[in-house]
């Protein structure tokens, strides 16, 4: 129990070392990292208990969860910003793109 929760610690801490620089993937691939050793160490809770030593690293490790939240809260307002900027851009070129068929014929009536 103790290596999952050191490499849960080092996950963490590599992770907020570089958490500027870390792009979606790479929290992506964090995220998913660390729920399996989650679940592993949910799994092995039920047989033995966490110490008190292992608790206060569980909640050192947890006080990193605002700064991560908080780029990932960043990463998902650049996305819609894009987006958002994708779409009028898609908007404005559509209202310059011609609405008829070129192969079509305009015919006058003669009065």
């Amino acid at each position: 129990m103790d290596n999952l929760i050191s490499s849960l610690q080092a996950l963490t801490e590599t992770v907020v070392a570089r958490l500027q620089y870390t792009a979606y993937e790479e929290l992506q691939d964090f995220v998913q990292e660390r729920q399996q050793l989650i679940d592993e160490l949910n799994r092995l809770k039920q047989h033995t208990p966490f110490s008190p030593s292992q608790v206060e690293q569980l909640q050192s490790i947890l006080q990193a969860d605002p700064l991560i939240l908080n780029r990932m809260n960043q990463l998902k307002i650049e996305a819609s910003d894009w987006l958002q900027h994708r779409g009028q851009a898609k908007m404005q070129r559509s209202a310059y793109e011609a609405a008829y068929t070129p192969d079509s014929f305009l015919m006058d009536q003669r009065k």
